[in-house]
């Protein structure tokens, strides 16, 4: 772990990093607050806290429409039971294929040639 000083230092680091942003909607603004979800600088007006967050108003009316934000979805489901069930599929597919090539009878799998 880093000593107070470097902590600092760091600290320093990020606090003028904000300073020189400026805000998405009036670039004669300071940024004070960067929007979690949009990623985006904003000043003192156009964010509003919203569950314990600085959101930007485009950010807060999506996850405010009903089906936006967190909410849970079946669609987010689809793409690993996809995964999931196409390597089931495919195993069983090669499982009963080695199945019924091993009950097959020897004379079937010889060629003939020497």
């Amino acid at each position: 772990m880093g000593d107070a000083k470097s902590m600092e230092k760091g600290k320093g680091w990020m606090t003028g990093a904000l300073a020189r942003q400026r805000c998405f909607h009036h670039a004669s603004r300071e940024a004070v607050s960067r929007c979690p979800q949009c990623r985006r600088f904003y000043c003192r007006e156009c964010v509003t806290e919203h569950a314990g967050q600085l959101l930007c108003a485009s950010c807060l009316a999506v996850q405010n429409k009903p089906g936006g934000g967190d909410t849970f979805s079946l669609a987010r489901l689809w793409l690993p039971v996809g995964l999931v069930g196409g390597f089931f599929l495919a195993w069983l597919f090669f499982y009963y294929l080695g199945v019924v090539l091993t009950k097959m009878p020897m004379t079937t799998h010889e060629s003939g040639r020497p």
